[in-house]
């Protein structure tokens, strides 16, 4: 494809440039392209029909041109919010400058495939962490002001209010009905949810809506939608459908409701049967804290009834008692030992007495002892050989001492 060289003094006219996108665009040959029917503009005497085909994850669609009879023939007749795979040529009108595909066949997408496709989808989100309890936030106790998204006069929003206010009737809901099944269904849910979560007041958001089909509840397994819940700052509570059905939507949510009704529950706690806990609460309270003042009355009762507290000076006295028999004992038993020494002394020293130098001296016995020359210490006789004649004698009697000198000496026979 050759570039078009074009400039402020040589401009290309509108046809010359439609009809070069028509010949750009027409190279693209056929395609299949998947969306979610939007539009279906068909009467049978019209020998083409015209449908709007939109992306489902984002603001994207295209005009489709097709033969009626392809719509007219179809197995299943097409109806706005189904999605197709469409198998089509690019065509872009010069004339007016529009582009648009030209189809010629079209085909629904199976439940089987948008069942599978949903699985794929949950588990590329749970792999990202999307369902991860940690990152979910916990319900407020008792919310003051609670979102609710869901279509309007439906069931679903009957049964949230009801149920909620018949369990607490102060609770306050901003209520934002949108579309909940069709191609329009998720830019307007997540449109507002996007409202209720900058909105400081709202506690909690429930996205509720009843049963259905899987086609008519797929907007809640729309990966957009689970991106925007996961972003969602407030709480979000998914009542989407009945207890078997399973959107993405309650995997991502921070709690899944089995339904609205259900929703309604988990979300409002119950003003009467809050009220009969905190009385009941109240009365055990009441109850164990009577029980406790009587346990601690007969504690005391028994402590003034023991003998100590009866009379606080038995103790002592029972003491003062013990003490006296103690030293009684102690004072006989000091008595009894110095007793038993003093005799013990008596004893001996009579022995002593009795051995000693007094004793002999009084039989008649005297000692004998030879004063050195010297004049040293007398040293008692023993032997004839201590004593030289001429010897200067002590003689010890018992009343007292003889000086005398040693005449000579005899060797006993």
């Amino acid at each position: 494809m050759s570039k078009v060289v074009t400039g402020v003094d040589n401009p290309l006219p509108v046809r010359d440039v439609n009809s070069m996108v028509k010949g750009w665009i027409e190279r693209l040959g056929h395609v299949w392209v998947e969306g979610q029917l939007t539009q279906v503009n068909m009467k049978p005497s019209w020998k083409l029909s015209y449908l709007t085909l939109r992306d489902t994850e984002a603001e994207a669609s295209v005009q489709v041109t097709c033969p009626t009879n392809l719509l007219r023939d179809a197995a299943v007749p097409l109806r706005d919010g189904d999605r197709v795979v469409v198998y089509a040529k690019p065509a872009f009108y010069a004339g007016r400058g529009s582009f648009s595909l030209w189809a010629t066949e079209i085909r629904h997408v199976g439940v089987g495939e948008l069942l599978a496709r949903i699985e794929r989808l949950r588990q590329q989100l749970a792999q990202e962490g999307l369902f991860d309890a940690a990152r979910k936030h916990p319900l407020p106790y008792l919310p003051q002001c609670i979102g609710l998204i869901t279509g309007r006069g439906s069931a679903a929003e009957r049964d949230v209010l009801s149920v909620a206010r018949a369990r607490w009737e102060n609770v306050q809901f901003r209520v934002i009905n949108t579309a909940v099944q069709g191609a329009n269904a998720v830019p307007e849910v997540i449109a507002a949810l996007q409202e209720l979560d900058a909105d400081p007041v709202v506690d909690v958001i429930i996205i509720a809506r009843g049963g259905g089909s899987v086609e008519d509840l797929l907007p809640f397994s729309e990966e957009a939608l689970q991106r925007a819940v996961a972003a969602a700052q407030t709480p979000v509570v998914s009542a989407i459908g009945h207890e078997p059905d399973n959107p993405v939507l309650d995997n991502v949510a921070d709690l899944r409701a089995a339904t609205p009704t259900d929703a309604a529950k988990r979300v409002v706690p119950d003003a009467a049967q809050e009220r009969a806990l905190v009385a009941e609460a109240r009365a055990r309270a009441a109850a164990s804290l009577r029980g406790w003042v009587r346990r601690e009355a007969e504690f005391i009762t028994q402590l003034r009834s023991r003998p100590a507290l009866a009379d606080p000076m038995l103790q002592i006295r029972n003491q003062g008692e013990i003490i006296m028999r103690a030293r009684a004992d102690i004072q006989r038993a000091i008595s009894a030992q110095l007793n038993q020494e003093k005799n013990l002394v008596a004893s001996l020293r009579a022995r002593v007495s009795a051995l000693g130098p007094a004793a002999t001296l009084n039989r008649g016995y005297a000692v004998l002892q030879v004063i050195p020359r010297d004049q040293g210490n007398p040293q008692v006789v023993t032997k004839i050989s201590q004593v030289d004649p001429g010897s200067q004698l002590r003689i010890r009697v018992t009343d007292g001492s003889i000086t005398a000198a040693a005449m000579g000496t005899e060797l006993a026979p």
